[in-house]
């Protein structure tokens, strides 16, 4: 599409930006066609860009940001925002939440219950921190997801193997990421919020024999109800981390009750839509006009 047809989009028009399409982003696609939006599917990969264009095709452009890579997420969002355009989620959102320790922090900071956790930066400094917090322990990178790269470590020998494995993978890996290992039912709960309320919960059970709760792992899932509680929570985190639609992901702590362990910047709503039956799709669309709008 040339740059005067991008220029002459009309008002009722939407940029959708990704790096790999799922279920999630073809599902947006067609709640805005439905809606009769116009709508850009914008891949990252084929994105170049004028950064000191002052004038840019992307001004005031409402671009929904959809790419899975933190690095590319975080850079392309830098880069469009500089530009001028209304990203969702913002640039706040999109680092803080990509990165673990980072949004730790801010929740942390806020007030958000989350699990006790270390980080420590040299591997003998790792294990010193885990003699302090105990065992088992959850080590996770700092960036990542679907699960990946995080490990229970259920004693010092299985944390010497695991940390001895990281110090030869990337520096980032080297950044190390302890969490305390809740005591909790077999699940845990992904909340999806848009804007200013949590629109849809469920519960995400185990697979046999696994501790973690993805889906990809042979879990399943099961609605949540959304209480009080448990929005007062999600729209403290997401606001604490600057976001507009994200899915937070919570605990329930045996000891201390509901807890925030991750905020997801461009969260995957599939089995939500599955289980619960709320059209999220369409409510992020009407969501991102109204940005437009404002």
């Amino acid at each position: 599409m040339s740059g005067e047809a991008l220029q002459s989009r009309p008002q009722n028009s939407l940029t959708i930006l990704y790096d790999n399409i799922r279920w999630e982003e073809k599902a947006l696609y067609e709640a805005a066609r439905k809606k009769g939006i116009e709508v850009e599917n914008l891949d990252c990969k084929n994105l170049a860009l004028d950064l000191n264009d002052g004038n840019s095709i992307y001004k005031d452009r409402v671009i929904l940001q959809r790419c899975v890579s933190y690095f590319k997420n975080v850079h392309s969002t830098a880069a469009l925002e500089g530009l001028g355009a209304r990203m969702i989620n913002p640039l706040q959102a999109a680092i803080m939440c990509g990165n673990k320790l980072y949004s730790h922090m801010l929740l942390e900071k806020a007030g958000v219950r989350t699990p006790k956790a270390f980080s420590a930066f040299s591997e003998a400094a790792a294990m010193a921190a885990l003699d302090e917090m105990g065992y088992p322990a959850v080590i996770k990178p700092t960036v990542g997801s679907w699960g990946r790269l995080i490990a229970l470590l259920r004693d010092k020998e299985s944390a010497s193997a695991v940390l001895e494995d990281r110090e030869h993978m990337f520096p980032i890996y080297h950044i190390y990421y302890f969490e305390e290992f809740v005591e909790r039912p077999p699940r845990d709960i992904r909340a999806i919020v848009v804007g200013d309320r949590v629109v849809a919960a469920i519960y995400r059970y185990s697979g046999q024999g696994e501790w973690k709760t993805n889906m990809a792992l042979g879990g399943h899932a099961e609605t949540c109800p959304v209480t009080k509680e448990l929005e007062d929570i999600c729209l403290k985190a997401t606001r604490a981390l600057g976001g507009q639609i994200v899915g937070v992901d919570l605990m329930e702590s045996k000891d201390k009750g509901l807890m925030v362990h991750e905020v997801n910047n461009t969260t995957e709503f599939k089995n939500t839509v599955r289980v619960t039956g709320v059209d999220i799709p369409d409510l992020m669309i009407e969501y991102s006009l109204a940005q437009k709008r404002g």
